[in-house]
Parts: structure tokens; sequence; C-alpha cells
């Protein structure tokens, strides 16, 4: 351990290796909190020279306001229970800008075990965040292509509409049935308008989740269609098929009875449900389809809500 702690002595050849290196070496003294040695390439990456670097204080508030309160607490901790760290901070520059740096820091302890000194090096990672930030960009933008609701972890609105192309070729080359149901949750508004978006988002997903066990075939999806809507895809289920997964999806949540005290219906979240069923053929599109849908889910709320309201489209 004296080796170590003998490092940073202002001896020629180690002064000459250490100020040759990109990295910046440190040294704090426990006792006194001041900084023993800083290298000189500081001031050619945030704009302070090594003189103005006096103690612990000049290392905090050279911080962004931001990162300050954390990484000092991280790192006096780290120090006091004489534990080696690092972190990750943006440090201020003296024109006002900021320089991602990464503290790596080492604890000295006397022969009695006492904390001595810190030692560390202070590497420029701005670079590297922003490469990760480019990352985390590209990652949410998957995340808005992928087939999975961010909110409710159901199908989004981009699965169901692959889904429902594919469906559809399958479906008028097989000459077998196709139904969708369009689901939407009665007084939403109010409900969040009452309880907050909080609460709302929390209803969202367990609304999802209960609908997710009214599905029957191995092919139905579920998704959420968009805000409070959500849209059920069945594949080869005639119009009694589409309409027993109706009923049962409003059963479900009857039990779920998640509290609305604004509902007339029950005090409890209900969803109004327009129901279709066509088998598809070459003079009526997806778009049409899904038209006469929501029709019927318009009909159904127009009709009252908590119902379901069907159309069955003729070849």
């Amino acid at each position: 351990m004296s080796d170590e702690s003998t490092l940073l002595d202002d001896s020629a050849v180690y002064r000459t290796l250490l100020e040759s290196t990109k990295a910046i070496p440190w040294k704090i003294d426990w006792a006194t909190k001041k900084f023993a040695y800083i290298g000189p390439q500081i001031e050619a990456l945030l704009g302070w020279n090594a003189e103005s670097w006096v103690s612990v204080e000049d290392w905090a508030m050279r911080m962004h306001p931001e990162d300050r309160e954390a990484v000092v607490n991280f790192c006096v901790s780290q120090s006091q229970a004489g534990v080696d760290h690092e972190a990750d901070y943006r440090a201020l520059t003296r024109d006002n800008g900021y320089v991602w740096i990464r503290d790596v820091v080492h604890v000295v302890r006397n022969g009695s075990g006492e904390v001595e000194a810190l030692i560390g090096f202070m590497f420029d990672i701005t670079e590297r965040k922003k490469t990760e930030e480019k990352l985390l960009s590209l990652q949410k933008e998957l995340e808005v292509l992928s087939f999975k609701d961010s909110l409710t972890n159901i199908a989004n609105r981009r699965r169901f509409d692959t889904g429902f192309e594919l469906e559809w070729e399958r479906a008028r080359s097989d000459r077998q049935p196709l139904s969708v149901l369009l689901l939407d949750v009665d007084f939403f508004k109010q409900y969040n308008d009452l309880y907050g978006h909080t609460q709302g988002d929390h209803c969202l997903v367990d609304i999802a989740q209960t609908l997710s066990l009214a599905l029957d075939g191995p092919r139905d999806i579920v998704a959420r269609y968009g805000g409070e809507e959500f849209v059920v895809l069945l594949p080869e289920a005639d119009a009694g098929a589409a309409r027993r997964v109706a009923e049962r999806c409003q059963r479900l949540l009857q039990k779920k009875a998640i509290v609305h005290a604004l509902s007339p219906h029950g005090r409890r979240v209900t969803v109004s449900i327009g129901a279709g069923t066509v088998l598809p053929h070459e003079r009526l599109d997806r778009a049409g389809f899904i038209k006469a849908v929501d029709q019927q889910l318009y009909l159904a709320k127009n009709n009252g809500r908590d119902r379901v309201e069907h159309v069955q489209l003729e070849p």
C-alpha cells in the first residue's frame, strides 16, 4: 500500500508519465479534503487551471447541478467506507458548457486501516455518452415501431394492423369468416377527471389484462387501438363466436369490478363494443369492414353504452 500512496509524489518520472496520458490524475488528502495534486490536462478539458482546484468543494461546485447531490453523496459514502468506486457526471466547463466525466477512485489507507487519501483518474467520456444517447433514442424509436403497447404490454395498433392484413388474406383464400371487436371504455374522460391520469393508466392496464382472458383461438389478438380504445381480432370466428367473446369481455370486466363513481352502470368501469363478422370478398376491403365495425361501436355508445352491437356483412 505504501507504493500506491507515493504514486503521485513530485517525482519527475511519475509526473511525466501521469501528465502524458489523456486521463487526468488527482490526489486528495482525506483529513483536509484538499487536492494534493491534479494533472495540468484538466485545464485543456474544462478550462479551469490546476491551481484553482483547491478542495473537494471546487470539485463539487464544478459539477452539473442535476448530478451534484447524488454523485457527491455517493462518492463521500463510498470513500468513508473505504470502498474503491467510480462515478459518471457532467463537469461544468469555464465557458458554461459541460463535459461528461468518469471518475475512477481508489481509497488509500494507512497502517491502521484508516482512510488517508483518495487517488483517482478523470476520463472524458463525452463521446461515449453521445453514443449511448443515440442508442437510447434508437431503442425508443424501435419500441414505437414494435408490436407491444408500452403502457399495457398487450399488442399495439401496428401489431393489429399487421395481423389483420394477414388474417384477411387468409380468410379470403380459405373462405373462412373473420370477426373484429372494437371496444371503447365508457365515460373514461370522467374517470380521468375524477381519479387522475395515473390511475387512468392503471385502469387501462387492468382492462387490457382482463380482455386478454376472453380470447379463445390460438391466433386471436387483443390490442390497444388508441387512447381508451381496444380491438380484438378473431380469425375463423363466425357471428355467434364473435358475440360470445364480446359478452365474455363484458362479463370479465363486470367481475373485475373496477370502481367508477361517475358511471351510471353500477358505479363500475364498463365498455361499449362494436362487433363485425365478414367473409372477405373482392367487393369489400379491410378499411370498409373496420368502418362498419366502428359504426356499430358508435351505435352501442349512442344506445346507452355498456352493450354490444353487431353487424354481419354478407358477400
